[in-house]
């Protein structure tokens, strides 16, 4: 038996298995060092720690605007993982893009450390709080951010100063971008619960949100059954009340599936008719009205029906104005004006804070405008993600051609919707498809998956003339330089993707100015 295979036997890491007691708090925890600290979940939970007292630490392959900010803070980073930077720790924690074999974990192990997922942490931390969370196969950050900043914004008492924990960063009125992890001193905290590994499976929150349960991270779960039964879990798991898209089928499917006492909790929100959605096992219905966008202003404009049920007895017309584009942003704000609701806050009041939320980081982000050619970066990584996003762009911008820079995220999720792709990308005008991102997946391991994989799925019957507006250029920045090729004065182009495609943005904008004179109008 290889030395590999060995550790590989002893060590199993199990994100879905609990590592603490019910009786166990923050302050035992003892010097704690994170594997992986600048990843977006993990550097917020190191920094919630830190704010707390805990002593902690951590490493990272290379350094990092996160691990920048840590270290601001005063958190140690190695850059590197060797055996040596977990000596002394008593907790180390690990993501699931961290293997058994990993140095920092063997070491660890043979010191008798207690090694715990993400997800263990999280728990934790909502273990002494009213915790909110937002979990979904797309909107989780939207959700989650729109419903801390209503909190911040318009919180009083028990609601002020909320902690949360989001997996991304929120963008602020100064341009800046405000990090998505703050420890506070209220009673809440909000956060986005990852269902992609099944920990999610830990939490026990007063109100779980879920925006979607559209089949994804089928490389974990194997069936969207599977996937869906998760999903039942989870929403079982939460004490007080539970809130759901109804205009996903697949919460739909969750919701007929849960028992009746736990179907008792649940506020669904739909832009339909709840009299048209068949059975909703008892849940009660809060129904968008009036939704529309103002055209070219990006704002987003609806009216949410609160049911007597939810409000003294007496039915509530609640008008919504957001600043952040597309139906699927009120379906994320009615979500969250819905939570902040049952926590105490007056719905109307929640409306009011909601109107000044900018959005998240890397969520329709304007990131300049050069020679009238608009540049968006956005972290859309699903098919029903993008064709959100491209059906905001162009009730945004009616009379512009939209074109695309996509980098898919994961090989596996590449395969799995390569045709859904394609025809979420074909609401473009152009599209160049970049190199997979890999995140913790291998290439050698998908040797016949490639960008090219979409844009061959584009060549099917449904995308009819596929090479005249979609094309393969592995090489990321050959791909943003070429995009602009058939760009003129009045396009959009949009960066899309979970990686690192927004490292272009500004290489997008360089070579905008660097043309000053040769642009079409």
């Amino acid at each position: 038996m290889s030395e590999q295979s060995a550790v590989e036997t002893t060590i199993e890491l199990d994100p879905t298995r609990p590592a603490f007691g019910p009786d166990e708090r923050i302050g035992d925890l003892g010097r704690t060092h994170f594997i992986g600290i600048g990843g977006a979940g993990m550097s917020v939970l190191a920094e919630m720690l830190h704010e707390q007292g805990v002593v902690v630490d951590g490493s990272d392959r290379e350094p990092s605007p996160k691990t920048d900010r840590l270290q601001s803070l005063g958190v140690a980073v190695q850059f590197g993982q060797r055996a040596q930077n977990v000596a002394g720790a008593a907790t180390v924690v690990y993501s699931s893009a961290i293997k058994p074999d990993n140095p920092e974990i063997v070491a660890a192990h043979a010191a008798g450390a207690r090694i715990v997922h993400r997800s263990d942490i999280l728990a934790l931390l909502m273990a002494a709080k009213r915790a909110v969370t937002v979990a979904g196969a797309h909107g989780k950050t939207t959700t989650s951010s729109l419903l801390a900043h209503i909190l911040v914004n318009a919180g009083t008492g028990e609601l002020a100063d909320p902690s949360y924990a989001i997996g991304g960063s929120i963008q602020s009125p100064d341009g800046t971008n405000r990090d998505g992890g703050h420890a506070g001193h209220g009673a809440v905290l909000v956060a986005e619960a990852d269902e992609s590994d099944g920990s999610f499976a830990k939490y026990r929150p007063s109100i779980a949100i879920v925006t979607n349960a559209e089949p994804d991270h089928l490389d974990h779960y194997g069936t969207a059954d599977r996937y869906h039964r998760a999903f039942v879990d989870h929403i079982g798991h939460a004490r007080d009340a539970v809130v759901m898209c109804a205009d996903d089928e697949g919460c739909l499917e969750v919701l007929r599936a849960v028992d009746a006492d736990v179907a008792g909790r649940v506020v669904v929100y739909t832009t339909q008719d709840p009299d048209t959605l068949g059975d909703l096992n008892g849940a009660v219905a809060v129904r968008i009205e009036s939704e529309r966008e103002r055209e070219r202003t990006g704002r987003e404009c609806f009216t949410l029906r609160i049911p007597p049920a939810l409000a003294d007895g007496a039915e509530l017309e609640v008008p919504v104005e957001l600043s952040i584009p597309g139906i699927h942003n009120a379906r994320n704000a009615a979500a969250a004006i819905i939570a902040a609701g049952m926590l105490g806050m007056p719905y109307e009041r929640a409306a009011r804070a909601a109107a000044s939320f900018l959005g998240a980081a890397r969520r329709f982000q304007v990131c300049g405008c050069v020679n009238g050619v608009t540049v968006v970066d956005d972290y859309a990584h699903h098919p029903t993600e993008i064709a959100a996003l491209l059906d905001a762009a162009r009730r945004r911008y009616p009379q512009s051609r939209i074109h695309v820079l996509f980098q898919p995220h994961l090989y596996s999720r590449t395969r799995i919707f390569a045709e859904q792709f394609a025809q979420a990308l074909s609401k473009a005008d152009d599209v160049i498809v970049a190199g997979i991102f890999p995140a913790r997946e291998k290439q050698e391991d998908f040797p016949d998956v490639s960008a090219s994989t979409i844009v061959q799925a584009a060549g099917a019957d449904h995308c009819a003339d596929a090479g005249e507006w979609i094309r393969a250029v592995e090489d990321m920045r050959q791909a943003a330089v070429r995009i602009l090729d058939t760009v003129r004065t009045g396009d959009v182009v949009i960066t899309v993707g979970a990686g690192d495609i927004n490292r272009m943005d500004d290489v997008l904008l360089h070579e905008l100015s660097a043309r000053a004179g040769g642009m079409e109008s």
